[in-house]
């Protein structure tokens, strides 16, 4: 009888409905963060589905992504909430003001896969608890106030991949990690002692800021390689034998000085030597720049020959007031150095490039010159005149104020970068598709052949003006390759035949730039960082597309779709296959489209934005439409 009782016990067990996920439960725990979190509150309809609430990111009634970036959330994460939530695989809460300790109950998560806490002011040692989610695989703990060492339990988390620490307050050595990592930062610490050889492959800049040694940084063995300290007489005569260095160093100098200066002395009374044009014999370091006198010496020269103008500049000065004007360094580009030029007539400021390696002839150059300066549009710097000889190749055009939308977008530092809002940026973007579209227009073969955010200057009121179109297909670049292969079409070998197709791909590039706020790899602002297109495309199929935007455009509300927009469009124009990319006048009239979609949403908050509560809304609606080109890098 007793058997017979159990199979029917059984079989209705099985004949039970399977059971729902508690929704009321975790309802309530996300009410519970909500209450317990400070700053702008979650914009949450109560009365809705909790799977139609900010940040919350739903499976069939299964929460499976919190996502709270920059919502300008303070206080601490409340025990006894997170844990409850147990379907959840993506926990952001990045950029906030949280504090205080982490909760332990997110241990109960164990499906969680990615954690993202950097940017906050979570303190004390890193948790234990931490080592049983073992299906983790993002781990991002930086900037935070961490203490104590770091423990070697991260090794339980056999599926880590990524694991970020950098700028805490972790002291003691790096413990050895039997983790197959693909990224790692444990920079600007307190750590020291060696880097262990597990971690030997990662880049430099994983340790920076401490006094660590060994592989990638400067070997452990000390001078000599013996490791054994060196005696006080050794490094007395070290010393001295430095410092005698130095005095015969200081001397020969000082002979030099005084020779050049008699040089100098006799040639002023003897009447000017012979130099080439546009000769800058005398430098100082002002900031970042170099200041410079432009003297002109060897008129006499016989091949020495006149400005060639364009346009409205015909006849506003000479070569000789151009190289009597003194001349303060821009910056040095792909193609030769840029100075601003003021002329001492009538305080005139303009731009002139000097270029390097000019490969055609002169017949060749001066065509195209005049190809070049017969170009006319409002979005392109206009080339005003030209200088050739055998010497010197100067290019004369108008000075832009504001500088280049890379040093706006990136700055020397975080004090110097400067916040660009979306209406900004996506006005940046159509003036400069709409410039290259115009030169595109002139005939199937024309291109810029060098698109980057360097060559986009900006007047006062943030207009783009796209400079140095044309200079590919007439001179050789003056710096490595390398240094604008973040730019660079996969399919271009030789810079000076670079197709439409090309400049639309380097076009696209630019378009992730102003939406991630992230330098190209190999630009001279990202020396060793990853591909742009591949990142951002990594990013949208294994994370969430607005984990790609750059924090200062989360700010801005009601214009998340015009960025997901823009972003599919950048992603079209990078496209491997140059026969799947759009055309530059197919990409203006779709940016246009997209500002007149934003400029009938509600206006933006200022653009400079200091405080922590100025964050973004309905962050869910980020998502790349499936139906797009890109389609397969959705989620």
């Amino acid at each position: 009888m007793k058997p017979l009782l159990l199979v029917l016990c059984l079989s209705f067990f099985y004949l039970l409905p399977p059971s729902k996920p508690d929704l009321e439960s975790d309802r309530s725990a996300l009410s519970a963060l909500r209450s317990a979190v400070g700053g702008r509150s979650l914009l949450w309809n109560l009365s809705a589905p909790h799977c139609s609430w900010t940040g919350i990111i739903c499976d069939k009634d299964q929460i499976v992504e919190l996502r709270f970036p920059g919502m300008g959330l303070s206080g601490t994460l409340p025990a006894g909430v997170l844990g409850n939530l147990t379907t959840v695989q993506t926990i952001s809460l990045r950029y906030n003001a949280l504090s205080g300790s982490i909760p332990p109950d997110i241990a109960d998560i164990s499906a969680l896969r990615n954690l993202y806490l950097q940017g906050n002011a979570f303190s004390g040692e890193m948790p234990s608890f931490l080592f049983s989610l073992q299906n983790l695989v993002r781990l991002n703990l930086a900037s935070n106030k961490f203490s104590g060492p770091i423990p070697s339990g991260f090794s339980n988390l056999t599926r880590l991949k990524t694991l970020y620490l950098e700028q805490n307050q972790l002291n003691g050595s790096i413990p050895d990690l039997n983790l197959k990592l693909d990224q790692f930062n444990v920079s600007y610490n307190n750590l020291t002692g060696s880097v262990p050889s597990s971690l030997s492959g990662m880049p430099r800049s994983a340790f920076e800021g401490m006094p660590l040694c060994g592989s990638p940084l400067k070997s452990c063995n000390g001078t000599g390689g013996s490791g054994r300290k060196l005696s006080g007489g050794a490094i007395t005569g070290i010393v001295i034998g430095s410092v005698l260095g130095l005095l015969f160093i200081l001397l020969i100098l000082f002979f030099l000085c005084r020779k050049k200066s008699a040089t100098k002395e006799a040639k002023d009374a003897g009447g000017a030597g012979e130099q080439t044009a546009f000769d800058i014999p005398r430098e100082k370091e002002v900031g970042a720049s170099s200041v410079r006198s432009v003297s002109s010496r060897g008129e006499g020269k016989s091949d020495n020959k006149s400005l060639v103008f364009f346009g409205k500049q015909k006849g506003a000065f000479d070569l000789e007031d151009l190289l009597r004007a003194s001349a303060e360094v821009l910056g040095k580009g792909t193609f030769g150095t840029t100075y601003k030029a003021a002329l001492e007539m009538g305080g005139m400021v303009i731009a002139v490039k000097r270029l390097k390696e000019v490969v055609v002839s002169e017949k060749e150059f001066r065509e195209k010159m005049k190809e070049i300066g017969e170009v006319e549009h409002e979005n392109l710097v206009p080339l005003r005149a030209y200088y050739f000889n055998r010497d010197e190749k100067l290019l004369v055009y108008d000075y832009m104020p504001t500088g280049s939308l890379s040093a706006l977008l990136h700055g020397n530092t975080a004090l110097a970068r400067t916040p660009l809002n979306w209406d900004t940026r996506s006005s940046i973007a159509l003036g400069a598709a709409r410039a290259i579209a115009h030169l595109h227009s002139r005939s199937p073969t024309a291109s810029h052949g060098n698109i980057k955010s360097s060559n986009v200057l900006l007047t006062k009121s943030y207009e783009p003006r796209v400079s140095d179109f044309g200079l590919a297909h007439i001179a050789s670049p003056t710096s490595t390759p390398s240094r604008v292969s973040g730019y660079r079409a996969p399919e271009v070998t030789d810079t000076q035949k670079v197709s439409q197709k090309a400049d639309v791909y380097s076009f696209g590039v630019l378009l992730l730039e102003l939406l991630t706020g992230k330098a190209p790899a190999n630009s001279h602002l990202n020396e060793e960082g990853v591909d742009l297109p591949r990142w951002v495309q990594s990013v949208v199929r294994e994370e969430w597309t607005a984990e790609v935007f750059d924090l200062e455009l989360l700010r801005y509300q009601d214009v998340e779709e015009d960025m997901v927009q823009l972003l599919q469009l950048a992603l079209d124009c990078t496209s491997q296959h140059p026969d799947k990319r759009p055309s530059m006048a197919a990409v203006a009239t779709r940016i246009e489209e997209i500002c007149r979609s934003s400029s009938a949403q509600e206006p933006d908050p200022p653009r400079h934005v200091d405080n922590a509560d100025g964050s973004s809304q309905s962050q869910q609606t980020f998502s790349i439409d499936s139906a797009a080109p890109s389609s397969s890098l959705k989620e």
